[in-house]
């Protein structure tokens, strides 16, 4: 089955990208400019990532103790990616951008995920230099963003440490000044750093020149203490090889160094490793300590990183939705021409047989796709796949409408993003993760083996409910941040959204019942949030949060369903094509056994049900 029809109707049917070049930024393009961009990106996924996505899973990194060795599959593969333009497809021109909408790059990348996610692309690299270009200084942007857009160099985003992951306030990497003149290095405050990095993804490798890390770290204080808590932490560009002002590599390596590759269930065409900063194997000018550059105002580095993190997220959650896709399109392949079992058949006689299942063995097998169960099965990976698709790129949409709509729309984009990111990450991870599941059950043993590739797009998935935000986090992101920010209005937008599809849907007779179940789901969701707050106490409201953005989530989904729904039937009144009677089906399906879930889950948001908060320990 092909993607691109998918894809094409979201793009130009649902979300109009077509009618982007009406805008000033995007008036040297049009859909033909476009159609290019998606025919190049599927071809290079084509060729270079889809053939070898199984070669990256099996040869995994490995370090020589002076080298990592990936195999020569994935360097041909980011050699094609750099050259095809896409690592700088959002700049500007004067930088050697192609000024093209995010939600075309974000159409255009999803093909390397559907082709190999865990050979990797540019979403580290290019979220880091895009860091740099807001928030860096013109020699910052111009030694490292603008080779890092080029494909020279590669970046990083270097958080985590071995005894803090996700809490990043219990950060202990040291900055100190680099001698009494650190301020007067042409590319910034100069510092030595020192302390251990851990999950750091492409943080060593030989695909590039150099790589760019972007490193939290604490400056200590008058008193030589490092000051608790986040507000002490700055971000610092530490490079893998030191460069002079013009880019140029000096020959001197940083006091960088491999402390150990990650062994990973999946994603293992991409290395994972353990940085040691500053411990003295790579000397800079006699001393221990990694050189790297401030990054903004000290105190400030977590607003600058958040910048990247959020790119991220929303990366991560494309990531798990083309995962998802692939399992979908792998199970359907093999439930159309997988032979087994016979169909039922209803009795003649009613009252003899009533509790029978009657099936006439001289008939000949039928294919597996003829069950209904199997069919369930596939239902579920396409309204989790393509729905997760559709959310991903109306928030690429709204990142173009940040970018380049008037003041008030882009405000508005800027609120619906800040609520819509946790779900953008979190939905995909967990029920795109679930699409994979269904596509080794539709294969049955043969999933379980690695003779098909189910079993690789599964283990490559578990990876999303857990970097770049923790589900966990995420959840608690939502309920106790992003719905409350600005007094709700970033909520109250969405909801805006929401009852503008209902209003539109309610007037068509095939949508109208969906419609009405949307607004109920919508009112659920209103008012579990006013009873998880009731007590104004976090700890009440938050213990339940991960069922909380479950049903958030998927009232949304409902929502972008319904919406892709109206669109279908606005390009294909008839309902003819073999694609839109798909579309409508994922919909129901969707509407009848999936938004009936959130109830149970709300339950225990809006009766801040404390079972889980104030389980004893000792009792487990």
């Amino acid at each position: 089955m092909s993607y691109r029809p998918t894809v094409e109707f979201l793009l130009y049917q649902w979300l109009d990208a077509q009618k982007l070049p009406g805008r000033e930024r995007f008036a040297d393009h049009s859909r033909d400019t476009f159609d290019a961009v998606l025919d190049t990106c599927e071809r290079i996924a084509r060729e270079k990532y889809a053939p070898f996505n199984r070669t990256v899973d099996t040869q995994e990194p490995q370090f020589d103790g002076e080298k990592v060795i990936l195999p020569q599959c994935t360097y041909d593969a980011q050699k094609a990616y750099a050259a095809s333009g896409m690592l700088s497809a959002a700049q500007d021109y004067d930088i050697g951008g192609m000024q093209l909408p995010y939600t075309v790059e974000a159409a255009a990348n999803s093909f390397f995920g559907l082709a190999s996610i865990s050979m990797g692309s540019g979403l580290l690299t290019v979220g880091n230099a895009n860091l740099l270009m807001v928030h860096g200084t013109e020699a910052q942007q111009k030694v490292f963003a603008l080779n890092e857009f080029s494909g020279r160099f590669s970046g990083t985003m270097c958080l985590s440490e071995p005894q803090a992951g996700s809490s990043l306030s219990d950060v202990a990497t040291r900055a100190v000044p680099d001698g009494a003149g650190f301020e007067s290095d042409p590319l910034g405050p100069r510092y030595r750093l020192k302390g251990n990095k851990m999950w750091i993804s492409a943080g060593e490798h030989e695909l590039t020149e150099n790589i760019i890390h972007l490193v939290l770290a604490k400056i200590p204080g008058p008193d030589g203490k490092l000051v608790p808590g986040t507000r002490g932490i700055s971000l610092f560009i530490v490079p893998k090889k030191l460069v002079d002002t013009e880019g140029n590599l000096t020959g001197v390596r940083n006091d960088v160094a491999l402390a150990g590759l990650n062994h990973k269930l999946g994603w293992r065409g991409t290395t994972n490793t353990l940085l040691n900063f500053g411990e003295g194997k790579y000397p800079v000018d006699g001393e221990a300590g990694a050189v790297g550059y401030l990054v903004g105002q000290a105190g400030k580095g977590l607003h600058c990183m958040f910048h990247m993190m959020n790119e991220a997220r929303i990366g991560i959650g494309m990531a798990a939705t083309m995962l998802g896709l692939a399992g979908y399109y792998a199970s359907l392949d093999y439930a159309k021409n997988r032979p087994q079992g016979r169909p039922v058949q209803n009795p003649k006689d009613k009252d003899a047989a009533a509790a029978a299942v009657v099936k006439d063995v001289a008939q000949p097998q039928v294919r597996i796709i003829e069950h209904a169960d199997v069919k369930r099965m596939l239902l579920a990976q396409k309204s989790y796949g393509e729905g997760a698709l559709a959310l991903n790129l109306f928030c690429a949409r709204l990142v173009d409408e940040q970018a380049t709509g008037d003041s008030a729309a882009a405000d508005e984009a800027r609120l619906l993003l800040e609520v819509l990111t946790p779900i953008a990450k979190s939905w995909p991870s967990e029920w795109c993760l679930e699409a994979n599941s269904l596509a080794i059950q539709i294969h049955g043993g043969y999933g379980y083996t690695r003779d098909f590739p189910v079993e690789q797009y599964w283990r490559d998935n578990r990876l999303n409910m857990i970097h770049e935000g923790t589900h966990g986090i995420q959840a608690m992101d939502l309920l106790g941040r992003k719905v409350l920010m600005e007094n709700g209005r970033g909520l109250q937008l969405l909801a805006a959204r929401i009852n503008g599809t209902i209003e539109r849907a309610i007037q068509v007779p095939a949508l109208a019942a969906h419609a009405n179940a949307l607004g109920s789901a919508l009112q659920q969701v209103g008012a579990a949030t006013k009873a998880a707050w009731a007590t104004g106490q976090p700890t009440d409201a938050l213990a339940n949060a991960v069922p909380y953005m479950q049903a958030f989530g998927h009232t949304v989904l409902a929502w972008v369903w319904l919406d892709v729904a109206l669109a279908t039937l606005q390009a294909d009144p008839a309902q003819a094509q073999t694609a839109s009677v798909g579309r409508m089906g994922a919909m129901r399906f969707f509407f009848h056994y999936e938004l009936p879930k959130i109830g149970a889950w709300l339950q225990v948001v809006s009766s801040r049900d404390p079972t889980c908060a104030t389980f004893p320990e000792e009792a487990f």
